[in-house]
């Protein structure tokens, strides 16, 4: 009997995790099924360009994963029994033997009548109603995180017809070094874009608000008998193995995870593939009985886009703390779209570029596996 793998959601994560697993084990031992609710491939870092009017690549998931083992099904996650090893969708159940939880997270706390750019969908809705808006109208966007600035630079730029404002909490990029931070308000100066810093419950009308102020997982995993953090990130060890059901690994938003420095991973398109590289290889050494690799996830550079003509790319130290060094302008635009389109490509293509021999499943690490 073929050992049962499940890898839920087709972000950057779940999507690299199902293509690895397949260059890693052979297809007479193994049966690798991708659910994701959407058919397609969402280019989820670049959701402010949509919402902006630009149309982006569209990959479907059957396209992508034909001829590499993987059995895409498209249906919605609706529960998780982690004790009897089933996944219930509108589709009917799945049953496992491993399961790869990579659902990973949306806009958190959005009020009513505010837009977010977290999925494909809102950001079309959030794309319509800036269409509807005339010249002089207000868009306030909330939250001065990466996100947030993408926005807030992408609209003001496509749309210098209107009055663009961002709001943050503490000061306009205060995580940066001073070289980012100063090119940051002189691209906020150029663009015309109000900073409302230090705010905390006050009021600010506008016309369209957009929330970027921060993220929430999935809620399936806290409904659930998995340990969870208070976040409802599944708890997952050095190799993204839940610390309290082995037989499920948790990769990108969805798990709570730490690097290989020891401190914890941020919610990022940085942190979901090299988690995903980690929990594949972990599965197939395990069911292979190979050595378990290693955790050396680390950071190297947080790079924001500021429109189409510019961008900067923060330096960071392993564990994601700033460098005094950052890159600007137009050399910043090339790096933050060469990232960008190798993380597509990393799922458009999605086992190649890694070692070709597919390794036979052995008898008693399968079993072992499956009774733990």
């Amino acid at each position: 009997m073929k050992h049962r793998i499940v890898v839920l959601g087709a972000g950057y994560a779940g999507a690299n995790a199902a293509g690895r697993l397949a260059r890693r084990l052979h297809p007479a031992d193994t049966e690798i099924t991708l659910v994701n609710a959407d058919a397609e491939f969402v280019e989820r870092v670049r959701l402010h360009q949509l919402a902006t009017g630009q149309d982006l690549k569209v990959r479907k998931l059957a396209d992508v994963f034909a001829n590499t083992g993987v059995r895409v099904r498209v249906a919605r996650v609706a529960a998780v029994d982690a004790e009897r090893k089933i996944v219930s969708t509108d589709d009917g159940d799945i049953a496992y033997d491993t399961l790869v939880y990579a659902l990973g997270s949306t806009a958190a706390d959005v009020p009513e009548h505010a837009h977010n750019i977290a999925g494909k969908q809102s950001a079309l809705r959030l794309r319509a109603r800036l269409e509807e808006l005339g010249a002089g109208a207000t868009v306030l966007v909330v939250g001065g995180g990466l996100t947030g600035i993408e926005a807030a630079t992408e609209i003001a730029e496509a749309r210098p017809d209107l009055d663009v404002s961002l709001a943050t909490r503490g000061d306009l990029g205060d995580w940066l070094s001073e070289k980012a931070r100063q090119h940051l308000r002189t691209v906020f100066d150029r663009l015309g874009i109000t900073v409302h810093v230090h705010t905390d419950g006050g009021a600010l009308d506008a016309d369209v608000t957009v929330w970027t102020a921060g993220f929430a997982v999935h809620p399936i995993a806290a409904a659930t008998t998995l340990e969870v953090s208070p976040s409802g990130q599944i708890v997952v060890d050095e190799t993204m193995r839940s610390v309290s059901h082995p037989d499920v690994y948790a990769v990108g938003d969805a798990a709570f995870a730490v690097g290989g420095s020891g401190q914890p991973l941020r919610m990022s398109c940085a942190s979901g593939v090299p988690t995903a590289h980690l929990a594949a290889d972990a599965i197939a050494a395990r069911l292979t009985g190979r050595e378990v690799p290693e955790n050396k996830i680390g950071y190297s550079g947080q790079c924001i886009s500021l429109g189409r003509s510019d961008a900067l790319v923060q330096w960071v130290t392993p564990d994601d703390q700033p460098k005094p060094s950052a890159l600007t302008g137009k050399m910043a635009v090339r790096v933050k779209e060469l990232i960008c389109r190798s993380a597509a490509w990393s799922v458009s293509h999605p086992t190649v570029m890694m070692p070709s021999r597919r390794r036979r499943v052995t008898t008693a690490s399968a079993v072992l596996e499956s009774a733990l």
